[in-house]
């Protein structure tokens, strides 16, 4: 399903690409324990405060949430015809509901259908070719529609229903979670016309069971259905469905009517509309459709960023020997979306702020952006869509499969330190995650289904499936895959059908592999050292999670071994399986080695403590085998990094191949105290000024600002001109520590951007050095910056307030106040509270204020984070 909403958020917030390489932020198998400290402070990740703000949940507590079994099916959803249209001043859809039915197995005479907020106007049942139909009896509670059918129907017979209805979405109770933050299933984007700069949008979103929210139905992921949707729309509004486009029609009205038709069944969480002023740039794939539709000021832009969609079907499917199964494939970039993205079958739906660029800010966003985006949603046509998840306690059968294509098209698409660097990035989410909830990945007891969309369920099972290809093999992993496609191909699966498909390939039961990764919660904790003593290395490791329950894993590993003297000759690699909690292996070896590289291949999801001396991690750093091994020593030496041969070091660094390790490189030059200070800033300068990645411009830039009472601004002047917003906004941030004359009007000529990285900076810059005078500008750029700026602009809004006249500030803090108390995104909520709460020095009264929207937050998570404001 979709991309979590606050995830894909921090993926547009320009700094997040290096984030995500940092070496101060990142982490990796190998050297989890070593970085737990606070990072160093970057531009804000919406999602980062979400692991600060719970507490810890002890894992000896036994899970007293309900359990989750599949639904019963009763009735199985043969087909689904609707004729829709739309009152968008009232924000209703008008619909006619034609579904075709059956029994599952047993006879039945009533059929209860899903249909959430309706006003339902007639139901029939229809016979034959007449279209006249015969009223049957219902009674309807506004959430199930309960039909009483005209006699008793065997499994054998179909029989076929019409309902006509109004859904009315906007009249629903409030719901939603972490990854999909409403849960209405229809919503209407600035209707009336009213919002300047935002066009007039109608869009579904249907997982979990919000399709029945806009039409009646069995809404649960084990129903499936062929169907076919007709859209009345007014005339230049273009539409986009499942399945392919079979007739459109004009009306005499000035209307139009498309009709999309899916041939193959899916199921009802996956059907989806969208109505709009969109720009449709077409591409094809062996002749299919491959359409992507944007805003049409980026029409010029789409084929940049989705351009890569062709090759990615033809990769995916020949990797998986299962040709993609559907009529045509359609990316849809909409506003105000409530998840990052959505895999609707056919037709992916993505929030716009994701896949819609100017040419300038495409340069600033890295493969683990947009392009993961689409990979992740365009694997779900085959994990989620052909082969799909039965309930929802079983969803890493569609999420950690989408998780994984991330590193599948990384591997594929840029090489092993591209996919190395999304390993780090997806163990680095979940374990952070899993300081706070540890969870079995298969979850048959939760308290909400939309529970089990988290990092568990995404990047936990995509590091699972890691550790599975690694140890099946390639060949095996891929023709299980296959096997597991085609056996349950347009049906329903859970998890045991996944390890059958392993076994029957691999002939090896894989039990033990499956019950202790999917089935049981936490993860590995390794305390790792080693000696050498008679001509043998002395390898101990110990599992030191607790195990009370969590279990003492199995864990196949290997193990690199350098000869000593300073060879640089290739290592010897040992494969060893560990079954105990504290266990000792002995590992031939002539000499001392020079390094011993516990997971060198770094598979294993697990938190590793790993002893190593700093002449073990300078080898490693000079000898390491891709990005891993490189960034895992340079964070292992960043607090060795005054010695001359580990700053030298790092500084050989900035010219590694791959940019992530220039990036991890830098950081590892932070505030640096050596004997190279004048050429460690030399190097510095030179990479703000010269370096051809943006993200390693902006990262060097950072790293100049980390030295106190230094005047670096000629370096930072010239970055203010730089082509990539993410290298000006790092010197915007740079220069708010320390302006110079000059500064503020530099400044001031960005006001009037719309990128967020440099909104987020400009409002860093303001909030430390603003006056009066740019009260105005936070009054604006509080009501039109996008949601993920809003977090860190709002409290940067409370900041500078401190320092204007109190009777300047009343219109500001009712601002707050109202989107602390009213605006649907959590994390916005969190930072007009913020910013609120930067305000009690100077005004104490509003301790009220702040306590009242505490206590009317419905949210249990934001409440919780509010107490942790200081």
């Amino acid at each position: 399903m979709k991309y979590p909403v606050l995830i894909a958020l921090s993926l547009v917030l320009g700094a997040s690409a290096s984030a995500n390489a940092q070496g101060g932020r990142g982490t990796t198998a190998t050297n989890h324990a070593a970085q737990r400290k606070a990072p160093e402070k970057k531009a804000p990740e919406p999602a980062a405060f979400y692991t600060a703000a719970a507490a810890p949940v002890p894992n000896w507590l036994p899970n007293t949430n309900p359990l989750q079994p599949s639904a019963t099916v009763l009735h199985d959803l043969v087909d689904t015809k609707l004729d829709v249209r739309f009152d968008w001043a009232r924000q209703w859809l008008l619909g006619t509901a034609t579904l075709t039915v059956r029994p599952h197995f047993y006879p039945q005479s009533q059929l209860v259908l899903d249909a959430k907020g309706f006003d339902v106007k007639s139901v029939e049942l229809l016979s034959g070719s007449s279209k006249k139909g015969r009223d049957l009896k219902y009674s309807y509670d506004k959430k199930k529609l309960t039909i009483a059918l005209d006699r008793t129907y065997q499994r054998t017979e179909q029989y076929q229903l019409r309902i006509q209805y109004v859904a009315k979405p906007n009249e629903l109770p409030r719901g939603g979670s972490e990854a999909i933050t409403d849960d209405k299933g229809l919503y209407f984007i600035n209707p009336l016309g009213t919002e300047k700069g935002k066009p007039r949008q109608v869009w579904t979103q249907g997982e979990t069971e919000g399709s029945s929210c806009w039409f009646p139905t069995i809404d649960r992921p084990n129903q499936r259905m062929t169907q076919e949707i007709s859209l009345t729309v007014e005339g230049g509004q273009k539409t986009v469905s499942n399945g392919l486009l079979v007739s459109s029609r004009r009306n005499p009205d000035g209307t139009h009517t498309d009709t999309w038709k899916l041939s193959q069944p899916h199921a009802p969480y996956l059907a989806m509309l969208a109505v709009g002023n969109f720009a449709v740039v077409s591409d094809t794939w062996r002749g299919k459709p491959v359409d992507y539709y944007v805003d049409p000021a980026y029409q010029y832009t789409a084929k940049q960023v989705f351009g890569n969609t062709p090759e990615m079907l033809e990769f995916f499917s020949k990797k998986l020997g299962v040709d993609y199964p559907w009529e045509k494939y359609a990316q849809v970039a909409v506003h105000d979306f409530v998840s990052g993205a959505m895999e609707n079958t056919t037709a992916s739906t993505f929030q716009q702020q994701l896949v819609q660029f100017t040419a300038r800010e495409l340069a600033d966003v890295s493969y683990a952006g947009f392009e993961s985006v689409v990979a992740h949603e365009l694997f779900h046509q085959w994990f989620g869509d052909y082969v799909t998840t039965e309930s929802w306690s079983n969803l890493p059968l569609n999420e950690s499969f989408a998780d994984y294509s991330e590193l599948l098209w990384a591997e594929h698409k840029y090489g092993p330190d591209a996919a190395a660097l999304v390993q780090q990035t997806k163990l680095r989410n979940y374990l952070q995650e899993a300081q706070t909830k540890r969870e079995p990945l298969i979850r048959y007891r939760y308290a909400n289904r939309e529970d089990m969309f988290d990092r568990h369920s995404y990047d936990k099972g995509g590091r699972v499936l890691h550790m599975l290809r690694s140890y099946v093999g390639d060949d095996a992993f891929f023709a299980s895959l296959n096997r597991y496609l085609t056996q349950n191909k347009l049906s329903s699966s859970e998890i045991a059908k996944l390890r059958i498909a392993f076994e029957e390939t691999t002939g090896e039961d894989l039990l033990w592999f499956f019950d202790q990764w999917f089935m049981q919660r936490g993860h590995p904790e390794l305390r790792v050292s080693h000696s050498y003593e008679n001509n043998a290395v002395v390898l101990r490791v110990q599992q030191v999670q607790d195990t009370l329950f969590q279990p003492v894993y199995r864990l196949p590993v290997a193990v690199a071994v350098w000869g000593g003297g300073g060879s640089s000759n290739q290592p010897t690699e040992h494969r060893l399986v560990i079954t105990k909690a504290d266990q000792t292996f002995r590992l031939p070896a002539g000499q001392r080695p020079a390094l011993v590289k516990f997971d060198n291949e770094g598979i294993l999801l697990a938190d590793i403590d790993e002893t190593q001396s700093t002449e073990e991690l300078q080898f490693q750093l000079s000898h390491a085998q891709g990005y891993l091994q490189r960034v895992q020593a340079i964070e292992g030496l960043r607090s060795k990094s005054a010695d001359l041969l580990v700053s030298s070091a790092f500084r050989n660094a900035l010219t590694d191949p791959f940019w992530a390790t220039r990036v991890a490189a830098l950081e590892g030059l932070r505030r640096y105290r050596g004997a190279e200070g004048t050429a460690v800033r030399k190097d510095l300068q030179r990479a703000a000024l010269s370096e051809k990645n943006n993200t390693v411009r902006a990262t060097a830039l950072n790293v100049l600002a980390s030295f106190p009472n230094e005047d670096f601004n000629e370096a930072y002047n010239v970055a203010l001109k730089d082509s990539s917003y993410l290298v000006v906004g790092a010197a915007v941030e740079a220069l708010s520590k320390a302006p110079a004359a000059g500064t503020r009007a530099q400044v001031a000529a960005l006001q009037s951007t719309r990128n967020p990285a440099l909104l987020t900076a400009l409002s860093n810059y303001y909030g430390l050095n603003g006056t009066l005078d740019d009260y105005p500008w936070f009054l604006q750029r509080s009501q039109d910056a996008p949601p993920e700026v809003l977090y860190v602009l709002l409290e940067n809004f409370g900041k500078l307030m401190n320092r204007i006249p109190p009777v300047e500030r009343e219109k500001g803090i009712q601002h707050l106040e109202n989107l602390a108390r009213t605006h649907p995104q959590l994390y916005v909520r969190l930072g007009a509270y913020k910013g609120l709460h930067e305000l009690l020095t100077s005004m104490p009264t509003l301790k009220t204020t702040l306590q009242d929207i505490r206590n009317k937050e419905k949210d249990n998570d934001l409440k919780a984070m509010y107490s942790l404001v200081q």
